[in-house]
């Protein structure tokens, strides 16, 4: 499981003495702790949600560090690579976009989604498979324009 993974590592920074990496690791726990106690009752997030925690760390960091490079706070910046490096790493790897057309293809042939209707569906589809690969902001326009013809 992507936690046990995660805290290993941690344990194996820790006796390296890898500051960065323990405090981002630590980040991510931190992270996935608030995910699983913010609704009314506890759960326990499985390695789906857990990649969705920190795909959303990722996307932070790489805002904080487009504004970091603007600002010239070269210092910043730098750390904040080092974050989306650490992060990166227990996460998937990401589907090309001629991967992610061709996959998209091939599902919404597999389900027989024909119309607009089928949105839905096909998209749910694309998450249960890809969660994790593949942009879904991207999938979505992807899917529109092959269900609308376009």
């Amino acid at each position: 499981m992507l936690r046990d993974d995660i805290n290993t590592a941690m344990k194996e920074a820790m006796k390296a003495g890898q500051a960065r990496r323990v405090a981002t690791l630590r980040l991510i726990n931190a992270a996935i702790l608030q995910r699983e106690t913010s609704g009314a009752e506890r759960q326990t997030l499985g390695d789906a949600e857990i990649i969705d925690v920190m795909q959303k760390m990722v996307k932070q960091r790489q805002e904080s560090l487009d504004i970091y490079e603007k600002a010239g706070r070269n210092e910043l910046a730098q750390q904040e690579r080092e974050e989306i490096n650490i992060i990166s790493a227990y996460l998937p790897k990401q589907m090309s976009d001629l991967e992610a057309a061709n996959a998209i293809s091939a599902l919404v042939k597999e389900i027989g989604a024909e119309t607009i209707r089928d949105m839905g569906r096909t998209m749910a589809a694309l998450k249960q498979r890809f969660s994790g690969r593949m942009d879904f902001a991207k999938a979505g326009a992807q899917v529109k324009k092959i269900l609308t013809g376009g």
